[in-house]
């Protein structure tokens, strides 16, 4: 089992635009795929269609150990892929990771049955460098950093790296930056604008061209996708799916 990471430390930077395609596609090819939406925002969990009862489960409740983690994994309507959602009382775990002893290992205790049914986990985390920010770190082999083609874009970048290297040399993760994936790049024809040029050659002087990754285009095309819970070939747009194609035979060949 893989656990990945989609993490930025600001919002707008296409984490659960990378989570939830990502997710699709590694079902899609016949792994099997556990989403887990730790992010108070949902976004992970209003894509895949789950509405969180009152009295369900979340990650929230997992966390702190108080369901097994076999009570928060629910089934979604794609095939392999199924989730662990969140609501926007995940806020409260803050205090309880700060004062567990433990905090950025927690996560990967918690998910650890994973690794009997699933063959990647791909968690979605919030755009802040909190303590759950760090239990993601911690619990994580991979980590997927979006970055948008805006200045905004490579600051996000940079404290995510820096977030990621810090918990490194506590010895409190072991992740590795699989590579940073351009958001939002834009072009007009066949030309990338200047901003989005200026950018993407930015985070490459940053991380180094091999862990650039092929960027998400600026479409609206993933909106649709997503709120309709299809895939970019049901819009005739494959080609869009290129970024998702190349992370997943990476993921195979290793």
């Amino acid at each position: 089992m893989k656990v990945i990471a989609s993490l930025s430390l600001s919002g707008g930077q296409g984490k659960s635009t990378v989570s939830v395609m990502l997710a699709k596609y590694l079902a899609q090819a016949g792994h099997t795929v556990l989403a887990v939406d730790c992010d108070p925002q949902s976004n992970l969990t209003i894509f895949l269609k789950h509405t969180v009862q009152e009295n369900e489960p979340t990650i929230l409740e997992l966390y702190r150990k108080q369901v097994s983690f076999e009570d928060a994994v629910y089934v979604t309507d794609t095939k392999n892929l199924c989730l662990i959602p969140s609501d926007d009382g995940l806020d409260q775990v803050q205090d309880y990771l700060a004062n567990s002893g433990i905090g950025a290992l927690t996560l990967r205790k918690r998910l650890e049955p994973a690794a009997k049914t699933f063959d990647y986990v791909i968690i979605d985390s919030p755009p802040q460098r909190s303590q759950v920010c760090k239990s993601i770190i911690g619990a994580s082999d991979l980590v997927l950093i979006p970055a948008e083609c805006t200045v905004k874009g490579y600051g996000s970048l940079v404290r995510t790296v820096d977030a990621i290297r810090e918990l490194k040399e506590d010895g409190a993760s072991d992740a590795e930056v699989m590579g940073v994936i351009p958001f939002r790049d834009r072009w007009v024809g066949r030309r990338r604008t200047n901003e989005s040029q200026m950018v993407i050659d930015a985070l490459t002087g940053e991380v180094g061209e091999a862990q650039v990754l092929p960027s998400i285009r600026e479409s609206e095309i993933f909106k649709k996708a997503i709120s309709q819970g299809l895939l970019l070939e049901d819009f005739n747009k494959p080609d869009l799916a290129y970024p998702f194609e190349t992370i997943i035979e990476q993921l195979e060949i290793a």
